[in-house]
């Protein structure tokens, strides 16, 4: 063995060593009520609160042809519920000292409470929210105000060159997939979307057999099983929603230039990424990392700004879903100099598929992951998301345990061999939006 053989396998043990050194991961416990909830659960009996989240697979992917109507139905959950008005509801929640909330992405929606955990405050509360689950009001006058308002946040987002070019590489990567649409929907659509259409939208997706249910606090295992019960006897069986349609590899590459007056122009190159649980995600997230996910650090920033200074901003990212979520590397620079920013973003990115990550750059990588994830996790608000996430995908429920150490060991050839097998130039799509265009030509 060579010096520098050796040299990498004590850095890899040095790595391994450090991992599990700086995190203790919080043990989650799995379960099914007696109706079928999935429940999983962590004992954080350090602060005397608990949070409850309630995940269900009705995301926008689930809107049809309503586009905007999960987030809709989301945006109208504290607006009533249990017989009491959006002013009553709010005033018993005040009351109580506990704090909700609800959401929307493609894949799911959610409802959070997070209460005190002594019986005099999280009882009432927790009723609320059982309220909330089981029969929200849906009141008219409240689902014409959210539209009202989601339409008037989607004519702001109109106005901005960054918010078009987003939502545009999602339309050049999925076409007519459910992941293209932007979740709070469209200008079109969220005008058409009824009070009938949200009441059917939460009886057919926010049932027992379509949800997950996280609890992560200040209570015993027995106390978070006897709440789920509580909670899951209050709601509809119902039926889990289907699977999400497979997203389409790109089959050729593809350039949409979008006029705009603004002194920026925004670029974006993108293609089907990654889903939750693949077999490369730690490769390819580790190696963006390196390549445009590490900030100020990262060799995208290197590259198009540092040595050039092409671009105010510049990063990548993947976005993993149910099905093959995107892959963006994104940048905003001046209209004048945006093909030859564009034509470094391409370079840049096919070296690093070419090569893979540098040596140093790939260690100061994995020691800035590894040392970053234990504040992540360190608060129950961060912990309940985590675990959201791992009922909901399925994940191991040592996800969060291993995840260090499978970062310490994962080494550049992977990375290089996954971005080789994954992240194809030549079947991309690019958006430029702005007053100059750019031509996107090869790499």
């Amino acid at each position: 063995m060579n010096l520098s053989d050796l040299l990498g396998k004590l850095s890899f043990v040095a790595l391994v060593l450090f991992a599990n050194a700086v995190f203790a991961s919080p043990e989650i416990k799995h379960w099914t009520t007696s109706n079928g909830l999935r429940v999983y659960f962590v004992a954080a009996p350090e602060i005397p609160i608990f949070d409850i989240r309630l995940v269900f697979k009705a995301g926008s992917a689930q809107d049809g042809a309503k586009h905007g109507l999960a987030n809709i139905t989301s945006s109208l959950m504290d607006e009533g519920a249990g017989g009491l008005d959006a002013n009553a509801f709010n005033e018993q929640l005040a009351d109580t000292g506990a704090s909700f909330s609800a959401g929307a992405l493609r894949d799911m929606a959610w409802l959070s409470l997070r209460t005190l955990s002594d019986k005099q405050y999280a009882d009432p509360a927790i009723a609320l929210f059982k309220h909330v689950a089981k029969a929200p009001s849906f009141d008219e006058a409240a689902v014409e105000r959210i539209k009202a308002a989601t339409i008037s946040r989607i004519q702001r987002d109109a106005s901005s060159p960054g918010n078009t070019a987003n939502k545009a590489i999602r339309r050049a990567v999925f076409g007519d997939h459910p992941y293209a649409h932007p979740t709070e929907g469209t200008e079109q659509a969220v005008p058409l979307i009824s009070r009938a259409d949200v009441q059917q939208f939460h009886r057919k997706y926010y049932v027992v057999d379509n949800a997950v249910l996280a609890i992560v606090g200040a209570m015993t295992r027995a106390e978070a099983e006897q709440l789920a019960e509580s909670i899951a006897a209050e709601m509809p069986a119902g039926d889990k929603a289907p699977a999400i349609p497979a997203v389409q590899l790109l089959t050729d590459k593809r350039v949409e230039k979008l006029p705009f007056e603004s002194i920026q122009s925004h670029v974006r190159l993108g293609m089907p990424g990654m889903k939750r649980g693949d077999k490369d995600y730690v490769p390819l997230f580790v190696g963006n990392h390196v390549l445009g996910g590490g900030g100020l650090v990262s060799i995208l920033f290197d590259e198009v700004r540092e040595k050039r200074g092409l671009s105010y901003g510049v990063n990548s990212y993947f976005a993993p879903s149910e099905q093959l979520g995107v892959f963006v590397a994104s940048l905003q620079t001046d209209g004048s100099q945006a093909d030859e920013a564009l034509q470094v973003l391409l370079q840049t990115v096919q070296k690093f598929i070419d090569d893979g990550p540098p040596a140093e750059r790939l260690e100061a990588a994995k020691q800035n992951l590894i040392g970053g994830f234990p504040l992540r996790v360190d608060s129950n608000r961060e912990i309940i998301e985590y675990v959201a996430m791992i009922g909901f995908y399925g994940l191991p429920l040592d996800y969060l345990e291993t995840f260090p150490a499978k970062v310490a060991a994962v080494d550049a050839a992977q990375i290089k061999d996954a971005f080789k097998r994954r992240v194809n130039l030549d079947k991309s799509a690019v958006v430029v939006v702005g007053k100059h265009s750019a031509d996107g030509g090869d790499s």
